[in-house]
């Protein structure tokens, strides 16, 4: 999914910046609040295949999440190997751990073999973290 910049939806205001609360309040600017879709890339990172030590975000077992009107949120995933031992466990597990998310109503997690998964799919973080970099 695509994050445009604020600049870009925001209408034209003549060139002055509307001033966040924080920034009436005090002169500090609050962080932004996290958006439901950073929440949800979150949740999935908190989620871990019990035979590799990194999670399945980073494993690359992600393939697809969508998120539509009133927090449903469709995620198309893999495996490392059509034979994995959690094939049956795993869907279901991604599934709690994204229902638990504030401002989710409902997750379907749908298990797909196409792409195969390969080692070429895993982030940065993760081949760090097993050795391969």
């Amino acid at each position: 999914m695509d994050k445009k910049d604020s600049a870009d939806t925001m209408p034209d205001t003549g060139g002055t910046s509307a001033q966040t609360a924080g920034e009436a309040a005090g002169g500090e600017t609050a962080p932004a609040a996290e958006s439901l879709e950073d929440r949800v890339h979150a949740a999935l990172r908190g989620v871990y295949d019990p035979e590799i030590p990194v999670n399945i975000h980073d494993l690359g077992l992600i393939y697809d999440v969508r998120i539509a009107a009133g927090g449903k949120v469709d995620i198309k995933m893999t495996l490392t190997a059509p034979g994995c031992p959690v094939a049956g466990t795993m869907p279901g597990m991604v599934e709690q751990a994204v229902a638990a998310v504030d401002g989710i109503s409902h997750v379907d997690v749908e298990l797909v073999w196409d792409p195969p998964w390969n080692q070429d799919m895993m982030s940065d973080v993760a081949r760090l973290e097993l050795g391969f970099m």
